[in-house]
């Protein structure tokens, strides 16, 4: 996919950061599970919290195109990093973008742009992640205001944030179309942000439940009509399935690098690894599976970037990337040996982070089921 000058410029620049900011400090972040806030502060100086904002609010304005080469280079680095990016430029602000009206886009991307205030999406409750018709927080008009009652689990960034997007029930006789979006911001009075939740990966960045105790919201920051929160939420998710598999290409290609690398030098039995035609063979079909990811984005990505639906698209890419990703992960594993399964080669890290990305934002088998039912759907 041919990209502008411009984006190829910031991936460079993203490159550079990687390398000489975040790779540094991954091994901090990763014992720690926090996210330096002299790194976020570098973040925001070379404008990482803006690539998706409208230049008009501050930002880069990048389309789906760039956004996904941004989330390929992020993919080879600190998933925990990553993710505090990749979820407050994607979910996290495309509701606003999308159904902002011009108050709102003045009052919320101008801050999000410069990382200010950083987003979070909350839609998961403990009884509704894959079935989101199952959700129980509500939110009642009450004159000028909308209560809000309920609870959500999982949220990501939310130990950071400061604006929260959040589904709610307005008509529960309308089902999906009864569930509305709300602007929740951080200081609002019966708003809760839980404590921080102890991960298998994606240490560094937080991810905690919200509580909402009879929060007012007012109506004012009611994203769109209401019942489009959902509706919303499906095209949202649609395109972050597409970032997440390009994320996925990213940690597949510095995996297989590490490989090549560790192939070249280590000997067993007399022979270096890179001479033994099982391993060669191993390394071979991680390429063809990080090559077939790509491709499978990419024609994602080219949909929808044409205006289309692009579901069919955007969940073939989802479910092979991200299950290619656990292929070769787990080579890798193979290939380094004893090595492979220490802190000290990093695989191991990349192991238990990858495991994620099977799940959130549309499990393997959620997008099987949207997959199956497109295909079986009467024309």
């Amino acid at each position: 996919m041919e990209l502008s000058a411009e984006v190829r410029l910031l991936c460079d620049e993203v490159r550079r950061f990687i390398r000489e900011e975040v790779d540094p400090r991954s091994r901090w972040i990763e014992e720690n599970d926090a996210m330096p806030e002299d790194l976020l502060r570098k973040a925001r100086e070379i404008g990482l919290f803006g690539l998706t904002v409208p230049q008009e609010y501050g930002g880069s304005g990048l389309d789906l195109a760039g956004k996904c080469a941004i989330e390929e280079e992020m993919g080879k680095t600190n998933y925990g990093f990553a993710t505090v990016i990749g979820n407050h430029t994607g979910i996290s602000t495309a509701g606003i973008v999308a159904l902002g009206d011009d108050r709102q886009k003045r009052k919320f991307l101008p801050r999000m742009a410069t990382g200010e205030w950083i987003g979070s999406f909350a839609l998961t409750e403990p009884q509704a992640g894959s079935d989101p018709a199952a959700l129980r927080t509500t939110a009642v008009k009450k004159g000028d205001r909308y209560v809000l009652n309920g609870e959500k689990i999982y949220i990501t960034n939310a130990g950071l944030a400061h604006v929260f997007t959040v589904m709610a029930v307005t008509d529960k006789a309308q089902g999906v179309k009864g569930i509305s979006a709300f602007i929740v911001e951080r200081d609002f009075p019966g708003f809760s942000v839980g404590r921080n939740e102890l991960k298998m990966g994606m240490h560094g960045c937080s991810t905690a439940p919200l509580a909402f105790n009879d929060c007012e919201v007012p109506a004012e920051n009611l994203l769109g009509p209401e019942g489009m929160g959902y509706v919303q939420a499906l095209k949202t998710l649609t395109a972050g399935r597409v970032t997440v598999s390009a994320r996925c290409c990213g940690m597949m290609d510095k995996l297989i690098a590490q490989c090549v690398d560790y192939m070249k030098v280590r000997t067993q039995g007399g022979r270096k690894l890179a001479e033994y035609q099982g391993l060669q063979w191993m390394l071979a079909d991680m390429s063809v599976a990080r090559d077939a990811a790509r491709l499978l984005t990419g024609r994602a990505i080219d949909a929808l970037m044409r205006g289309e639906r692009g579901t069919m698209e955007a969940s073939t890419a989802k479910l092979f990337s991200t299950e290619a990703l656990a292929k070769v992960v787990d080579c890798a594993v193979q290939i380094h040996g004893g090595m492979g399964y220490m802190r000290e080669a990093g695989i191991e890290t990349v192991y238990r982070d990858s495991r994620i990305v099977r799940i959130y934002e549309g499990t393997s088998e959620i997008q099987r089921n949207i997959i199956a039912g497109l295909l079986l759907k009467d024309d």
